[in-house]
């Protein structure tokens, strides 16, 4: 009788794993490898691009590349939050023809962008969620940038696919909260995406060369966080407030707030291992993490 339990416990298990395995959630959908059609290394020549999440870590280091490769690559759309501070810088030194912020300093920027008085420039200033949109879906952009924190990276990012823009994904939440409909999206409007946050830049950078099917794992590095040589005793007898302040500061880069706790806690990685799961249609089983705290090797495959 106990052979004949464990027989059906076996097949029940058999059979779940088979729906798993023939479900998109089993092997992710690969959207880099089916997605990217770029043949040649050539570099671009005055590649038209929007940057959702301009005065972000990912805007502010894109425009760092934008202004040392100036014939390379031209930001023509920029949208923030409420930092309209340095924003208005940004539009100083590039003069986008569309600027979006958050609805409630929209006025605020209207006033800084007429204070700048360039002479010739009127560039279209919205607000909000449509004003990403909107920038998100330029016409005279190629490629949209999407470095928005969390998921509201996520509908800007479905208008720009819808607009045939190709991704230059920096927003991991969107892959997460909706790697199920971007996946038949990608493919329905013929884009590219391309991961440019660093540990998926790596395995993207890893993958150059190695034929379909040839990858056996890949390897997620971490920190570990700044609690990585804390003890749990440790942390219930320190002061709240310290715990507070190290959670916002991370021990090796200057990232976000969100990513930075995200990181603290080792959140971050698991959003990543969903992520890799998505970009690169790799079983969970087959993505590990590591913990390495010099932070030298941002990822790795095993072929």
């Amino acid at each position: 009788a106990a052979g004949t339990v464990v027989g059906a416990s076996s097949r029940r298990g058999a059979s779940a794993a088979a729906r798993r395995a023939g479900s998109s959630w089993a092997k992710g959908r690969n959207l880099v490898g089916t997605n990217t059609r770029e043949s040649a290394n050539e570099p671009p020549k005055d590649k038209k691009i929007t940057i959702l999440g301009s005065t972000g870590s990912i805007g502010t280091q894109t425009l760092g590349i934008c202004k040392q490769f100036p014939d390379m690559f031209k930001p023509v759309g920029l949208a923030a939050g409420k930092n309209v501070t340095l924003l208005l810088e940004q539009v100083k030194e590039w003069q986008p023809a569309i600027i979006a912020c958050d609805d409630s300093v929209l006025d605020e920027l209207k006033a800084g962008v007429a204070a700048l008085g360039i002479s010739g420039y009127s560039p279209e200033m919205l607000g909000g969620v449509d004003g990403q949109i909107a920038v998100a879906s330029y016409a005279a952009a190629t490629t949209v940038v999407t470095g928005i924190a969390g998921c509201a990276g996520l509908i800007p990012t479905v208008e720009a696919i819808k607009a045939g823009k190709n991704i230059a994904l920096a927003n991991k939440e969107t892959i997460i909260a909706g790697g199920p409909v971007l996946a038949p999206l990608f493919k329905e409007y013929g884009v590219d995406i391309l991961p440019v946050d660093c540990e998926h830049s790596a395995i993207f950078q890893c993958l150059q060369g190695v034929p379909k099917g040839g990858v056996k794992k890949i390897f997620l590095t971490g920190s570990g966080g700044t609690f990585r040589d804390m003890s749990i005793e440790e942390m219930k007898a320190e002061d709240p407030e310290v715990l507070r302040q190290r959670s916002t500061t991370h021990p090796n880069w200057d990232l976000g707030a969100k990513t930075t706790v995200d990181s603290s806690t080792m959140m971050n990685k698991g959003l990543e291992v969903i992520e890799a799961h998505w970009l690169y249609g790799i079983d969970y089983d087959d993505i590990e993490i590591i913990i390495h705290p010099q932070s030298i090797v941002h990822s790795a495959i095993e072929c």
